[in-house]
């Protein structure tokens, strides 16, 4: 069979704007903004026009949180 494995976006270290959205159920416009805001957290990759969302980083920034 296909000798193809897929890493399942709950063990990732990075996502992207399409993942971090279904997984941390925030709007991909909102997503958006807050890395947009947050640019230099700590969070955010830039890879090329392509932004990366560091998983572990980005829930202990909205543990912090209480709205968005």
């Amino acid at each position: 069979m296909g000798g193809e494995t897929r890493v399942q976006v709950k063990d990732k270290f990075c996502l992207t704007i399409d993942e971090a959205s279904e997984y941390f159920n925030i709007g991909e416009k909102k997503l958006r903004q807050i890395v947009a805001d947050n640019i230099n957290s700590g969070f955010v990759i830039q890879n090329g026009v392509k932004i990366l969302i560091k998983r572990k980083r980005f829930e202990d920034y909205l543990e912090e949180m209480t709205a968005l």
